[in-house]
């Protein structure tokens, strides 16, 4: 069953209404086509007519959405000959962040990803795509490897941001970020970074320090998460409609701030509709993305890398 965000009851109701004529024409055998037809139509420009004009908080809501695509959705559909690589060889194996050797349209490349869960089990398993040091540790180690052999790297981020939990402090989890972030900007093989779903404070930084950084439309990016902000603004996580407006965190806003490179269209009614078509959708992206990446030389890369990143701290000094 279909599941709709509260902004969505319009279109619920249509949908329910389209699924009791069906089940009407086929039990009682009654000739309405045509009523079904004008719903249809109904619900589609209702659908278009609501996905044209949500607020940040709205694509809050969509970019949480438990059917969303998921890293390994976009893994399973963009990477052949796919091998899981796991643990950080020094305390652990973590399940929130995913990783390893495949191919992307025949070329060999690492991949890496946030990996929040599909259902409760596997909710839990993965943490809600919350990492804990190890996983940055392992990110940083699968990183270095593809510099190693000269393999692009692709990065696939969705998480609230990294686990805050005291045992993760206990084990450096500022440090373990920030090792991976310097190990995403040192890398002397291209990176294309993807938003897919959240982009979570440095838990989504610690992936996403790339030469190009893609964003789905849908998708979000920001330091803080709004209920996080308006708890600390306002002492009041209701208020979270009011800070995802301040938070400038959408991908319009992003890539309009230069913060991103390029934003990726998704289904229409959200990435959650149409998988497939979302997966491919942002495989042409990083396709198009990659190809001149690949011409470059390692140290031009590398500097441009850094460049880009410095010249965003210099605008916002500005």
């Amino acid at each position: 069953m279909r599941h709709f965000l509260d902004f969505e009851k319009p279109l619920a109701e249509l949908d329910a209404k389209i699924a009791e004529l069906h089940a009407m024409q086929q039990t009682d055998g009654l000739n309405i086509a045509d009523e079904i037809a004008r719903l249809t139509d109904k619900a589609d420009k209702q659908l278009r007519a609501t996905y044209s004009k949500l607020t940040p908080w709205q694509k809050t809501l969509v970019a949480r959405h438990p059917g969303r695509p998921k890293a390994r959705d976009y893994i399973a559909g963009l990477i052949t000959d796919y091998t899981p690589l796991a643990g950080d060889r020094a305390f652990a194996e973590d399940a929130a962040i995913i990783g390893g050797l495949g191919r992307f349209n025949g070329r060999s490349v690492m991949v890496i990803g946030t990996e929040k869960g599909h259902d409760t089990e596997s909710r839990v398993k993965h943490n809600f795509g919350m990492a804990k040091p190890e996983g940055y540790r392992k990110a940083r180690r699968l990183i270095e490897m593809a510099g190693h052999f000269g393999l692009p790297v692709l990065t696939f981020v969705d998480t609230s941001g990294a686990f805050p939990g005291i045992d993760a402090e206990a084990r450096g989890q500022a440090e373990a970020i920030a090792r991976s972030i310097e190990a995403c900007i040192d890398l002397r093989t291209p990176l294309i970074a993807t938003i897919i779903g959240e982009g979570g404070s440095g838990g989504a930084i610690a992936l996403a320090s790339g030469d190009v950084v893609l964003m789905l439309e849908h998708a979000i990016y920001s330091v803080i998460s709004p209920e996080g902000c308006a708890s600390i603004l306002w002492r009041d996580a209701a208020k979270a409609p009011e800070a995802a407006e301040a938070l400038k965190l959408t991908a319009q806003d992003l890539n309009r701030l230069k913060l991103i490179d390029s934003i990726v269209p998704e289904p229409l009614g959200g990435a959650h509709r149409d998988t497939e078509a979302a997966v491919a959708s942002v495989g042409r992206a990083i396709q198009s993305a990659l190809e001149p990446l690949l011409k470059l030389e390692a140290s031009a890369l590398v500097a441009k890398r850094r460049e880009k990143f410095l010249a965003m701290g210099r605008d916002a000094m500005g």
